[in-house]
């Protein structure tokens, strides 16, 4: 953990921030949330519409990757947001979901290195690691990244938000690489995650570096490090199109495993193909009501 002093100066550093967009709730947005682990970023923090209603009433909290896509077309570099916050307050409204306050972690420069999970890359073999590195522009920080969140973010987070802080209420969420770091963070932190929610899961680092090998690491990583089912809830889903059209056979390599571990098909894991969606924003706004009903609905 970090010193009282360094959290300290996170908390006036960061307590002054500004409302920003037309959405549904409220967001607030920081602006440069610096870490001693990884490159400072932006970080959003939505406010169901309950939030200012409910006195002191904690809320679980969703932690989300690629912050800068869930909430406004403008911030998000394919001009196209997930609708996070019509998403939520949506099925607050139809009573499948209880209120929840979302973190939508900003990616910065180095988004490879920072979701690109360590461990499984040093399980491969050195060509296909320097050919990665060489690609993507460095090796691996995730496990400084994971640091950032567990031991930075989470902590101011609970500190200034009525959170419900334990495990049972704390979840994460992201698309593609985000996917990656995000069943990653459950793995190397089970005791502070229930539930990841990882959509286009994008098991094959890159599709023309030995993919099978990238995804057989994450196989054996998963064999390792997956938590016993019993205490946390698994979300993945592919779509058939572009970039997603590459991952059903990865996809099933996974979900052996977590069957080999005992988790239980629509009851503490899922995994859904959908025909047609592609590998963007627009087709995980289409889909997003499913995991978020699947980690939070009864």
């Amino acid at each position: 953990m970090k010193n009282t002093f360094f959290f300290l100066l996170i908390i006036i550093t960061m307590i002054s921030f500004k409302l920003i967009g037309q959405v549904q709730g409220t967001l607030n947005h920081y602006e440069n949330f610096q870490s001693e682990f990884v490159d400072g970023r932006n970080v959003d923090i939505w406010l169901p519409n309950g939030y200012s209603e409910t006195g002191g009433k904690q809320f679980p909290v969703i932690y989300m990757q690629d912050g800068q896509n869930l909430f406004n077309p403008k911030t998000s570099y394919s001009g196209e947001e997930w609708g996070v916050d019509e998403a939520v307050t949506k099925l607050v409204k139809e009573q499948k979901i209880p209120e929840v306050i979302v973190v939508g972690i900003w990616n910065t420069p180095k988004r490879y290195q920072e979701y690109m999970p360590e461990k499984p890359f040093n399980k491969l073999s050195r060509r296909t690691k320097g050919s990665l590195k060489k690609k993507f522009g460095g090796i691996p920080v995730s496990d400084e990244y994971l640091k950032f969140m567990v031991e930075e973010l989470k902590p101011f987070i609970d500190s200034v938000y009525r959170t419900n802080p334990d495990r049972e209420n704390t979840y994460l969420m992201g698309s593609s690489m985000g996917g990656l770091i995000s069943i990653y963070a459950l793995c190397e932190y089970p005791q502070i995650f229930r539930g990841a929610g990882c959509l286009s899961t994008h098991w094959v680092g890159d599709p023309e570096v030995k993919p099978h090998e990238v995804s057989d690491a994450f196989v054996t990583y998963l064999n390792e490090n997956l938590p016993d089912a019993g205490g946390h809830i698994l979300y993945f889903d592919y779509g058939t199109a572009t970039l997603d059209s590459l991952y059903q056979p990865h996809q099933h390599k996974i979900d052996k495993v977590i069957m080999d571990k005992s988790y239980r098909v629509g009851m503490d894991w899922m995994t859904k193909k959908y025909d047609g969606h592609e590998h963007n924003e627009i087709y995980w706004r289409k889909r997003l009501d499913v995991p978020l009903i699947f980690l939070l609905g009864d």
